[in-house]
């Protein structure tokens, strides 16, 4: 089938994760590894650039903001530092992209950090770990020994041997706001990780107050095989504005979950068919297109192509991409209180919409889920998601309030039902749960 059909599966970034030891150098490069970094170092900085740029990679951390044009956005050189920092802090609940691949391939990271910093005029980068992946922050820290010990990385570098670059890996503490990209640079810096005035931006004043590119691991991954291959390969998948392929995390009440690299523009009916369906006897009920900080979809929304563009048409955002699937035995209302104590956990309390809206909105589902909320919760509770969206510091807020609006938009029967009748006895949780007691004898 041609890559150009959104069904179509399309590993890239996954092609290798089968290979034997894959997340070493010589397997690897034995399986065409580095190729597009000497590449790289054959070309101008400004030629790479443009060609990321004219590619149509687009941030594949959950924005999906241009990858080419934010590394366009940093001023002219003036002798002084500038950095690349990566985000790996990946922590969004359902969120499970990352972390494999870095686990699996941490090689291709590394390339497309070489690349991306010889793009931008970096000479140290980073990349910023979540610190409990500890099997991952050996991984990396082995591969970027390698590297190092290859000559692919550290000093005299490129054709004229005149290139030089060190990569950091920096493992964080542990929060949820850390990846925010100006509370991951705070942190890196050794401050409390809290989100900073924007502007002014990274591109300007970032790590050190130095112009800082912060990407995405799987936008910097993609960068090698853009440089190998070229635009028009890169352009044949996807769609015109959302071009390229993704890793699609699906989990929950299907057959046989799991991560899908496929072009942009699949739909997640498809993605079902792919995982064997839902589990047998049960029908799709509700679903996160990308992540628990994005509005939930329901049955009607299964042909929407998972693009940006189609995905925030019908009201939500396509995120990380983390597809988690619920079928008729969940309770809405436990998994948005589950959702909504996560958030109120990792909220830094700088600001108040946030850090005050977060702690009601949690009172309030928990009284729902135990049958015991009070006349005028579910309207209350509305009223505060709307007060923190668009209204706090950084998008956390947001994430917390916009899976309790789309839950009392469609399931608002439930959250009523939960004035009188706790969720367990609704929902028995043996019902919704994927493994049962007996299955693990």
């Amino acid at each position: 089938m041609s890559l150009t059909t959104p069904g179509t599966l399309t590993p890239v970034l996954t092609d290798r994760w089968d290979k034997d030891a894959p997340y070493t150098l010589s397997s690897y490069r034995d399986n065409g590894g580095y190729q597009a970094w000497d590449k790289a170092l054959s070309m101008s900085p400004e030629d790479v650039v443009a060609q990321i740029k004219d590619s149509g990679l687009r941030g594949r951390g959950g924005a999906g903001f241009p990858t080419g044009l934010k590394w366009s956005f940093l001023p002219p050189p003036d002798g002084g530092p500038r950095y690349l920092v990566v985000n790996a802090d990946e922590s969004e609940p359902g969120t499970c992209k990352d972390i494999p691949l870095m686990m699996a391939d941490p090689h291709v990271l590394i390339e497309g950090v070489a690349i991306t910093s010889y793009a931008i005029g970096c000479t140290h980068a980073f990349i910023y770990l979540r610190g409990e992946v500890v099997h991952v922050y050996r991984r990396l820290l082995a591969a970027v020994r390698e590297a190092k010990e290859a000559g692919l990385l550290g000093e005299g570098l490129g054709p004229r041997g005149d290139y030089n670059l060190e990569v950091t890996v920096h493992a964080g503490a542990g929060a949820y706001i850390c990846g925010e990209e100006t509370a991951l640079l705070d942190s890196l810096e050794g401050l409390r990780g809290q989100p900073r005035l924007k502007p002014p931006f990274p591109a300007v004043a970032g790590l050190y107050a130095r112009p800082t590119v912060v990407n995405n691991v799987e936008s910097i991954a993609s960068v090698p095989g853009i440089i190998n291959h070229g635009n028009d390969w890169f352009k044949a998948m996807g769609t015109e504005k959302s071009a390229g392929h993704g890793i699609f995390s699906v989990s929950g009440h299907v057959k046989n979950p799991g991560q899908f690299e496929a072009p942009f523009g699949i739909t997640m009916r498809e993605l079902i068919e792919m995982c064997g369906g839902m589990r047998d006897g049960h029908r799709l009920k509700f679903w996160t297109p990308g992540g628990s900080s994005t509005p939930i979809f329901t049955e009607e929304h299964l042909d929407v192509p998972l693009d940006y563009e189609a995905v925030g048409a019908a009201g939500s955002m396509l995120g990380t991409r983390a597809l988690q699937v619920f079928d008729e035995t969940t309770s809405v209302v436990r998994v948005v209180r589950g959702w909504t104590e996560f958030y109120q956990h990792e909220s830094c309390g700088k600001c108040t919409p946030c850090r005050e809206g977060t702690f009601w909105m949690r009172q309030i589902m928990l009284r729902l889920e135990a049958g015991k909320g009070q006349p005028g919760d579910v309207e209350l509770l509305d009223e505060i998601a709307g007060n923190i969206l668009g209204r706090s510091f950084c998008a956390l807020g947001d994430a917390s309030a916009s899976p309790i609006q789309s839950g009392i938009k469609y399931f608002r029967e439930e959250f009523e039902a939960g004035l009188t009748t706790p969720a367990r006895e609704l929902f028995p949780y043996e019902k919704t749960a994927v493994f049962s007691e007996a299955g693990l004898r």
